[in-house]
């Protein structure tokens, strides 16, 4: 579909161009063959025939990045069960890069990023269509709150009062609940300035939702800038103290979506220190160091150089990471590279920790766009984010938001190639 879309804007560029052509030469041997009226049949039969030659001098899925004008796309996407449309918008940079995002859910579903030749490939795993976002619980693209990560037994308090939400991870509530962010339609607006284009997002999570204290209005914009970025800028108030952990759920595979396992990606983490979890997955308070085990990408190394040292089920690295700049200002989280195709990520967040998240739990059992089957480790998630459980960890840093304060927080992923 990205091939189509630049392809459109290509044709319809240069449409003059190619029809002057035909006339011209049509012109010149109708002249040169003595205006014989047969002739003139068989050449402009000819030109016609000759028409689909131009399809194959215009750019294709496996051409090189395009630079250009930006340019925003809107088209439908579904409809949810009450009627209501959801949109698909399509986002293209200077650069040619585009980006593909459902207001369902604020969902990703296509990020295509030139690689070392210049070649485009959509690198985040995802579905074809709506009704699939909609049953899958593998948060592809999504946009998660109120709470991302865990909370253990789905309570916490505040002031002295007790909130009990719901459970839809074992024993605890993951990622906001049942209907969380990812499952609900969103406010959008297209954003188009000189740094590149964007939407943004808008929801009113009311008191109450999924057991959450407060109305909550929340603003989410995303831009593909003209520097090659994908920059997500959160902003949040609220009536009541409540927690609130925003983080984005893109499933990441640099090789290209459905293109083979990432354990041979190369991962550096800033980082010296990870929350150790207990058998659910929720912190146990303990900070331990990296230095001398498998959590340790304090150096570039290979995804799967060590991931089966880390034991459990299934095998692989779902961990919060805590990041030495410690979420006081936007600073390098993560950097990934490809080496096939010399495609490089870097993580930039102003959060004091990333989940690193290496796609366990993907069993084969989901088949996502163009018909390819996502097996185990066919991607990875960088979410940057509070600590998980951190309304239950005094010691963690605070992760509550209360009236008269303004949520603020900026994730950057960022492409180029070595």
């Amino acid at each position: 579909m990205d091939c189509l879309f630049f392809f459109q804007a290509e044709f319809n560029k240069n449409l003059f161009f190619y029809s002057g052509l035909y006339l011209s030469l049509f012109d010149m041997f109708a002249k040169v063959l003595n205006n014989s009226p047969v002739m003139k049949k068989i050449i402009f039969l000819l030109a016609i025939l000759s028409v689909p030659t131009v399809f194959l001098i215009m750019p294709s899925c496996k051409q090189k990045t395009a630079t250009g004008a930006q340019s925003i796309a809107k088209s439908d996407f579904g409809k949810l069960p009450d009627g209501r449309v959801v949109n698909l918008y399509t986002l293209m940079n200077k650069n040619g890069l585009v980006l593909k995002v459902a207001n369902y859910g604020g969902t990703v579903t296509a990020l295509s990023v030139p690689d070392k030749k210049g070649t485009m490939a959509d690198i985040v795993l995802g579905f074809d269509n709506l009704p699939d976002y909609q049953k899958a619980t593998a948060y592809f693209g999504a946009l998660v709150g109120r709470y991302g990560n865990r909370i253990a037994k789905g309570k916490f308090t505040i002031d002295g009062e007790t909130y009990t939400l719901a459970l839809n991870n074992g024993p605890n509530t993951l990622h906001g609940g049942i209907i969380g962010f990812d499952k609900v339609l969103w406010d959008a607006t297209e954003v188009n300035d000189t740094t590149g284009v964007g939407l943004r997002l808008h929801h009113l999570s009311k008191d109450g939702d999924e057991g959450f204290p407060g109305n909550l209005n929340v603003t989410v914009t995303y831009m593909l800038t003209n520097a090659n970025e994908f920059r997500i800028d959160y902003e949040a108030t609220t009536d009541k103290a409540t927690p609130l952990n925003l983080t984005h759920h893109s499933y990441f595979n640099l090789a290209g979506a459905g293109k083979g396992n990432v354990l041979g990606h190369k991962v550096m983490i800033a980082a010296q220190r990870y929350t150790v979890v207990d058998s659910t997955l929720i912190p146990t308070g303990e900070f331990r160091d990296v230095k001398g085990t498998p959590f340790d990408f304090t150096k570039a190394q290979a995804i799967g150089a060590r991931i089966k040292e880390l034991g459990g089920k299934p095998v692989g690295y779902d961990h919060n990471y805590v990041l030495n700049s410690g979420g006081t200002k936007l600073a390098l989280a993560a950097r990934v590279s490809e080496p096939l195709s010399g495609r490089v990520m870097e993580v930039y967040t102003d959060q004091p920790g990333v989940q690193f998240y290496t796609g366990n739990f993907l069993d084969g059992t989901l088949t996502g766009k163009d018909a390819k089957v996502y097996q185990q480790y066919y991607g990875f998630c960088f979410e940057t984010q509070k600590f998980p459980d951190s309304p239950n960890q005094p010691t963690f840093p605070n992760s509550i938001l209360k009236p008269g304060e303004v949520y603020k927080s900026t994730t950057i992923y960022k492409f180029s190639n070595e």
